[in-house]
């Protein structure tokens, strides 16, 4: 009897500890919907909702060799990639144009490029859109210029984890967190 009662409560507490992991995963997966904008559980594997499951190749089509994203790129300066790389501060919230090589995109929306100078580099910066729209995932080793502002940002371990889920590449410090260069675009444009 002690043997039957060990053995349901064994059963029992596997089971609380399942529907505890199931519960945390579902948390996770709702955060991440709220955090790019999506509603309900699990936001249906991240959906089509703004059209952002387009192929490069069908926007290239339709944008007539130009993918077209957020506001018009207006009349800010240009500034050379690598003098932000190597004075980051210097540009920090100030609005300029910027262009590269799209070397790694949002493997769940869309939502943020890794832009590099050139093929091959290795300093890269993260562009975000604030989530207001979105690039064809398959956009990698697109040229790339967009608009908007450069700053820094630091991410928690759990962030930085995140983002590299998504598919990023970050340069993590001895705890695991992490502080990048990003740019906040209000406008990009892509062409092969």
């Amino acid at each position: 009897m002690k043997t039957l009662f060990a053995a349901l409560a064994l059963a029992a507490a596997l089971s609380l500890g399942t529907a505890a992991q199931d519960s945390k995963q579902h948390t996770h997966a709702d955060k991440h919907a709220d955090k790019h904008g999506q509603k309900g559980a699990h936001a249906e594997q991240h959906g089509d909702e703004a059209g952002e499951t387009q192929t490069a190749a069908e926007a290239l089509r339709e944008g007539n060799g130009r993918i077209r994203r957020g506001a018009a790129i207006g009349k800010s300066p240009v500034v050379a990639f690598t003098d932000v790389l190597k004075e980051p501060k210097k540009f920090a919230d100030r609005a300029v144009v910027v262009e590269g090589v799209v070397e790694r995109v949002c493997q769940a929306k869309g939502c943020w490029v890794q832009i590099v100078p050139e093929a091959g580099a290795t300093e890269s910066v993260r562009v975000t859109f604030d989530h207001k729209f979105f690039v064809p995932k398959d956009a990698d080793r697109m040229r790339f210029r967009a608009e908007g502002k450069f700053g820094v940002k630091y991410l928690t371990e759990d962030e930085a984890t995140h983002l590299e889920g998504e598919g990023a590449r970050l340069r993590r410090d001895k705890d695991g967190e992490a502080t990048e260069l990003t740019f906040l675009a209000t406008g990009v444009e892509l062409w092969k």
